[in-house]
């Protein structure tokens, strides 16, 4: 299972595509399951970097949460998807 995942142009967020559409959210992104389906997904993509919406395209491995969710399989996706890994000055000292 893989979603495709780019960085916006205008803005730099990290964005998924959700029906066509790109989105910021991982949990609205399309989770592609055959390969022509991958492949028409990243014809989408390629479509998007020519009219230079978005750059760096790449499909990523995914497994689902309980929620039915996609959930990055590698740590620099997760952090890509859910932001940075580093706890606040409290749950330092608190640790």
């Amino acid at each position: 299972m893989r979603v495709i995942t780019a960085n916006r142009l205008s803005d730099g967020l990290v964005v998924y595509l959700a029906g066509g559409r790109w989105d910021t959210s991982i949990g609205r992104a399309s989770v592609l399951h055959a390969v022509d389906a991958l492949e028409a997904g990243m014809l989408c993509a390629r479509r998007a970097v020519a009219n230079r919406e978005v750059v760096d395209v790449n499909a990523i491995e995914v497994s689902l949460g309980a929620d039915r969710r996609p959930v990055p399989l590698r740590l620099r996706e997760r952090i890509r998807a859910y932001g940075p890994t580093t706890a606040t000055p409290a749950e330092s000292i608190a640790a």
